[in-house]
C-alpha cells in the first residue's frame, strides 16, 4: 500500500508540473500577440493612411492652395483667363488734348503682348513725376466690369489734367508712372502732355484718371 501511495503521489506531482508548464506556454502565447499587434500598428502608422499617405495629401493640398491658380498668386478670373500682368503689357501714352479746352488729356494704351488672352478691369495707378515731387491722380468716371484683353489687342484709359495758362512757370512734369490694375510692378514712361501744371493750393489732386476701357472719361 505504501508503494501505491508513493506512486500516486509521484503521479500527482508530475501532473501538477505538467499543468503548470502548459499554463506557462499559454501565458507566453497570450503575451506575444499584443506585441505583434503593436509592431504592426507602428508599421502601419509609418506608411499607411496615418503616415506617408497623409503627408502626401498634405503636400498636394499645400501645392493646390499655394500655387499660381489661387487668389494670392496668378489667380484666374471667372471667365478662366489670368489677369493681365505688367510684364505682358506694352504701355505707351499719347497726347489727345483738344485745343481751346481748359484741360488736357493724355491717353494711356495697354497692349497685350503676353501670347495669350488676359483679363483687366478697374483703374490703373497713375503718378506724375514733377519738380515738386510725385503727384497721384484721383479716380473719376464710372468703373467698367471685367473684360478680356485678347492677345495683340489694346485697351485705353484717359488722364485729365489742368493746363497751365496762368503765365507762371508752374510745376514741371518730368515723367509718368503707370501701374496696371491688381499689380504692384510699375512702368515709368515719358509724359507726352503739356510740360507744366498750374500751381494749386494743395487741397486736392488736379489730375484725374478714368477706368480701363473708357478713354476720355477721366474729366
Amino acid at each position: 500500500m505504501r508503494v501505491h501511495k508513493l506512486t500516486f503521489a509521484a503521479l500527482a506531482v508530475a501532473a501538477s508540473l505538467s499543468l503548470t508548464a502548459c499554463q506557462g506556454d499559454e501565458d507566453g502565447t497570450g503575451q506575444s500577440a499584443p506585441s505583434s499587434a503593436s509592431n504592426a500598428a507602428s508599421a502601419g502608422g509609418g506608411s499607411g493612411s496615418g503616415g506617408a499617405d497623409q503627408g502626401g495629401a498634405a503636400d498636394s493640398a499645400g501645392k493646390s492652395s499655394g500655387g499660381k491658380d489661387t487668389a494670392g498668386g496668378d489667380a484666374k478670373t471667372a471667365n478662366g483667363t489670368g489677369k493681365c500682368r505688367t510684364d505682358e503689357l506694352e504701355i505707351t501714352a499719347s497726347d489727345q488734348s483738344i485745343s481751346d479746352e481748359s484741360e488736357g488729356t493724355v491717353v494711356v494704351e495697354f497692349k497685350n503682348s503676353g501670347g495669350g488672352d488676359c483679363s483687366i478691369s478697374g483703374y490703373a495707378g497713375v503718378d506724375l513725376k514733377t519738380s515738386e515731387g510725385p503727384l497721384s491722380a484721383e479716380r473719376a468716371g464710372q468703373q467698367t466690369g471685367p473684360g478680356t484683353l485678347k492677345d495683340g489687342e489694346s485697351t485705353f484709359f484717359g488722364i485729365t489734367y489742368p493746363l497751365n495758362d496762368t503765365g507762371g512757370s508752374g510745376v514741371r512734369i518730368t515723367g509718368l508712372v503707370v501701374t496696371p490694375p491688381d499689380e504692384t510692378k510699375s512702368v515709368t514712361i515719358d509724359w507726352p502732355g503739356a510740360a507744366t501744371l498750374p500751381v494749386t493750393d494743395g487741397s486736392g489732386s488736379p489730375v484725374t484718371v478714368g477706368p480701363i476701357g473708357s478713354a476720355g472719361q477721366g474729366g
